[in-house]
């Protein structure tokens, strides 16, 4: 007996018609995503476009340091050349990374934003580590630590009978803007009045000269100013007010400089170098006849 097979060639076309139209679609629909993808801006990263500070370094040759005039860290010496702890530390970290550095000197207020801007590409000036300023920059790890000081003005004070009597509101705190002397002293003395400086040599004629009552900075400048002017200025206090660490300040969205900076500090922190600088600008007086003028 014959079997007949039907086929239903028409129900066959239909179909293929069918799969052919959904896979035309398909292509279409994907053609049109890929499109849309395209068209989106794609945020940058470090290997997408090398653009951070460490790339331009490297590619002109240059690192451009953001310094502020504190002795012993940037001073001018008597050739008016700059010296100090800072200058040492970027000259090294320059010569490290193969490139020439270029200092920019700054009043300590505008250091920050100057970073921001992008008019420097780091800053090496004894910036100390806080959480306030980790909101606009990124800090490598610390790199160097010290303290901050008082000094007060003997003729102005003779009648006090400790630090405590500083707290009034007629006696004045003295201390460089912006710096972290001048949170301390707002912190520590909040009863008294806080005039702030530029500069610390401007802050330091304060002292000496007796317009303030104290001066609250960076250690050994502290110790330097009652070395040198041991009948107008005196050293109250047996330790700091504030231990600090320090750490170089870059922009933020730079992981790449960060991780070299870090690496930097770890290696000559082995070898001993960051301390033997260290111990020269901060712990020995010879460096001082070079000074333009003493701090």
């Amino acid at each position: 007996m014959a079997v007949t097979m039907n086929t239903h060639p028409r129900s066959f076309r239909i179909l293929l018609a069918y799969v052919a139209t959904v896979l035309c679609l398909s292509l279409v629909f994907l053609a049109m995503a890929q499109a849309e993808v395209a068209s989106k801006p794609r945020a940058s990263t470090a290997h997408d476009s090398p653009s951070g500070a460490l790339h331009r370094v490297l590619e002109t040759g240059t690192l451009r340091v953001g310094i502020a005039l504190f002795t012993p860290w940037t001073f001018k010496n008597k050739d008016g050349e700059l010296a100090g702890f800072e200058i040492d530390i970027a000259r090294q970290l320059a010569k490290d990374l193969g490139v020439k550095p270029e200092f920019h000197s700054f009043k300590w207020e505008n250091i920050i934003p100057a970073l921001l801007k992008g008019e420097i590409d780091i800053i090496a000036a004894g910036m100390v580590i806080t959480p306030q300023r980790a909101l606009k920059v990124n800090f490598s790890q610390p790199y160097d630590s010290s303290g901050i000081g008082l000094v007060t003005n003997i003729p102005l004070t003779k009648a006090f009978d400790g630090p405590e009597d500083l707290n009034q509101s007629e006696v004045i705190i003295s201390a460089v803007t912006g710096s972290i002397g001048e949170d301390l002293a707002h912190r520590v003395f909040p009863a008294a009045t806080i005039k702030t400086f530029s500069s610390s040599q401007e802050a330091i004629q304060a002292v000496t000269g007796g317009k303030v009552h104290g001066y609250i900075e960076h250690e050994p400048i502290t110790t330097f100013i009652a070395l040198d002017h041991p009948d107008t200025v005196d050293e109250p206090l047996s330790k700091p007010l504030l231990e600090t660490k320090e750490g170089f300040a870059v922009r933020k969205g730079d992981p790449d400089f960060i991780h070299f900076l870090n690496a930097w500090i770890i290696s000559h922190n082995a070898d001993t170098w960051l301390e033997s600088v260290h111990k020269y600008w901060f712990e020995g007086i010879e460096w001082r006849k070079d000074v333009a003028t003493n701090p």
